[in-house]
């Protein structure tokens, strides 16, 4: 972070640090009502007269963050007037601002507490030198260092690998339909599902270089309670765990569904259709943005004023017969939703048959097929009615003659693709008797 510049920056920055060089030190020691205390490192950014500090703790591997010890540091911070804990570990936030290690919420009044996962390091490190660059070709180096350490499995930098203790209890419980909402292994299994889905996304947005988000409203991000109870709910009633992802320049959300009943992964977007045209163009205007998608893509049509669900059928039917998604020609079709269902792995860890890499692929493999290839409608533009030719009569003035668009509906007119020569020099318009009663 202090070898390089613009990525100590962009750690740093979103934390509330200054725009300025970064120092780090490891290992510095400090005493607490007579308990020695020596946090992995510490971070300072100075600015003029402003300087922002942070305490630094790490854990590698399957090495969790522990209470007591965060809560040290942070009186650590309050004692010494630091504005920040910072600790770093394999442990994903299952929502954004939200720490993965409880702690009492007294010692935050005066002292923030952040956490990195290593993959948000990686993806960091990743973005900043492959995506928006580095100025310095030493420094850039000395990141790509970084990148191949992190990405090395001895590193201790590990991925997304488990989905708890309580995963197989609540598959079983699922089959048998005796989960409850007060069962303490679902909130569990529901926090490393959006756990999960963070990772997707910083999985996913290391390959395209760009922020890709969980899609969370406002009142998800201000009461995550809230959403786990939502969660819980849907979880209980249907068997399904649901989110979202938010990639930037995109026709919508990726939403990913994870069936447990069903052991099915879904992923799909609701892509808003054409405003003009009829059903079979506005059908045909998806499929020409669908030709080298797989044919078990399921296509779903909402119609304007409708409530439930629309037509639905399979791409590689409407692709032989566009009017399967036409339930009332006298409708207007406003969208359509895309969608793909793969089997869901049943394992909590990684590998074969694993429900986390079913999720991961399924996710990767569902933007590249289906979502980087669709592209928002647009109206055409208006033309503007280009002047036509006009070879007045011999006996009109030149003054009177005009060929604004208003003039130009007469049958006086000649296409301005008829050469002037055709038209007879002493061609004048036969007049036109008047009725006496008119």
């Amino acid at each position: 972070m202090s070898a390089v510049r613009e990525f100590g920056r962009a750690l740093t920055q979103p934390l509330g640090a200054p725009a300025a060089a970064v120092q780090t030190f490891i290992e510095v020691p400090f005493e607490l009502d007579g308990r020695k205390l020596i946090p992995d490192g510490l971070i300072r950014v100075t600015r003029g007269q402003k300087s922002w500090t942070a305490l630094v703790e790490v854990k590698t591997g399957s090495n969790e963050l522990q209470v007591q010890q965060l809560e040290n540091y942070l009186d650590v911070a309050r004692e010494f007037g630091f504005d920040a804990v910072i600790t770093i570990s394999n442990e994903i936030s299952p929502f954004p601002g939200q720490h993965p290690t409880p702690v009492d919420r007294k010692k935050l009044k005066k002292v923030a507490l952040h956490h990195w996962s290593w993959s948000e390091v990686l993806c960091e490190a990743v973005m900043q030198k492959e995506h928006r660059g580095v100025a310095d070709p030493d420094q850039a180096w000395v990141l790509g260092e970084l990148i191949r350490y992190l990405e090395h499995p001895r590193s201790g930098a590990m991925a997304f690998e488990d989905m708890g203790p309580s995963w197989v209890p609540l598959r079983d419980a699922i089959e048998a339909r005796t989960l409850r909402t007060t069962d303490k292994i679902a909130p569990d299994v529901v926090l490393r599902f959006e756990a999960l889905l963070r990772f997707a996304g910083l999985q996913l947005g290391r390959r395209l270089g760009t922020d890709v988000t969980p899609a969370l409203s406002r009142k998800d991000l201000a009461e995550p309670q809230a959403r786990l109870t939502r969660q819980l709910a849907q979880l209980v009633a249907d068997g399904k765990l649901s989110g979202g992802i938010r990639i930037p320049d995109t026709v919508g959300t990726l939403h990913v569904v994870a069936d447990l009943r069903a052991g099915r992964v879904i992923c799909g977007v609701d892509v808003e259709g054409p405003r003009e045209g009829r059903p079979a163009t506005r059908i045909n205007w998806l499929l020409r943005q669908l030709k080298n998608a797989p044919d078990p893509v399921r296509l779903e049509a909402f119609v304007a004023h409708a409530r439930g669900a629309g037509a639905s059928e399979l791409l590689g039917a409407v692709r032989a017969n566009p009017a399967l998604l036409i339930a009332d020609p006298q409708k207007e079709i406003r969208g359509f939703r895309v969608e793909i269902s793969v089997p869901m792995g049943s394992k909590r860890g990684t590998g074969r048959n694993s429900f986390i890499d079913s999720v991961l692929n399924a996710v990767s493999s569902f933007y590249e097929e289906i979502v980087q290839n669709l592209k928002p409608w647009s109206a055409t533009p208006p033309k503007i009615r280009s002047e036509a030719t006009f070879v007045p009569p011999a006996d009109v003035p030149v003054a009177l003659v005009s060929t604004a668009p208003s003039s130009q509906d007469g049958p006086e007119l000649v296409s301005a693709a008829v050469p002037e020569q055709e038209v007879p020099a002493d061609a004048v318009p036969v007049p036109q008797e008047v009725p006496v009663d008119a």
